[in-house]
Parts: structure tokens; sequence; C-alpha cells
């Protein structure tokens, strides 16, 4: 049976989390309406909500040896693909809501791709090479080394990838 602080930690950790995206979203917008300091604010503020979010969940033993955050990670995106992203993909067909479907479409996708990188690193952790990573902004769809000329998900070019190193 979990204690109020371990409840109160995992709440924690799912706000922070969500205020993170929330307003690393509302920077990219303040960006779009050339509202410089205002976006920076966000990322900053963003950033802290990282800081927090990180700190309960290592507190609340969400951390485990790298072997076991792999496998944790590996069975969270086969999961995300093979059972929640195609129900909610049906539920936006079904709901007439094309954005949403395409939205879920492209992440199921790639967590096809995020569960191979996973399953490989796996194999060999010790092993596993280090390399940038380049991640489209459409997507998210991951690769390793290069961006490729067109994203095999969403059709984006090149210029769409970010380089995470």
């Amino acid at each position: 049976m979990s204690t109020k602080t371990e409840k109160n930690l995992k709440e924690a950790f799912a706000g922070e989390s969500q205020a993170n995206r929330r307003y690393l979203a509302f920077a990219e917008r303040a960006e779009d309406e050339s509202l410089h300091g205002v976006a920076k604010l966000f990322r900053a503020v963003a950033a802290a909500e990282t800081v927090h979010a990180l700190k309960h969940f290592r507190v609340a033993g969400g951390v485990g040896k790298t072997r076991e955050n792999l496998q944790e990670a590996l069975s969270g995106e086969m999961h995300e693909f093979k059972n929640m992203y195609p129900q909610m993909i049906s539920d936006a067909k079904e709901e007439g809501q094309k954005a949403a479907e395409i939205s879920f479409h492209y992440a199921n996708e790639v967590e096809k791709v995020h569960a191979a990188l996973y399953a490989k690193a796996l194999e060999d952790p010790e092993k596993f090479p280090v390399k940038d990573y380049h991640v489209c902004k459409i997507c998210g769809y991951t690769v390793g080394d290069q961006a490729p000329d067109k994203c095999p998900v969403c059709g984006a070019n090149k210029k769409a990838f970010f380089k995470v190193g």
C-alpha cells in the first residue's frame, strides 16, 4: 500500500512533467509571435520544472540500474504502440478528429522506432555506440547519426530534424 508521501511524489512528478511540456509549447507560441523575452521565460521555468520532476521521480524510487531502466522504457514504448495509440487512433477516427488521429498515428509509428532502439541498447548496454541522434520536430521520428533527407513517418524534409547530442 502506498503512503500519502509516495502518492504525493507521483502526483508532483506528473504535474511538474506536464508543466514542463506546457511551458515549452507556450514558449514555441511566444517565439511564433516574436515575443522572445516571454519565450525565454517559459523555457527557463520549464527547465526548473524538469529539475523538480526529476528530483520527485528519483526520491520516489523511479530510477533503477540502466538495464532495468532500458527494460522499463522498452515495455512502455511497446504498450504505447500495441495498445494505447491504436485505441486512441480508433477513437479519433470514430469522432472525426483528423488532427488528433494524425498526431496519434505519428506517435504510434515513432514509438515502434523507440522500442527498437531500446531493444538494441538492451542487447549490450556497455557496447551500445555513442552517437548523436536527430529528431523530427513534426512527428518525433528518431534516428542515429544523420537525419534522412525525408522523414519516413511524416514526410518532412531534412530541415525539420534537430540534433540531440
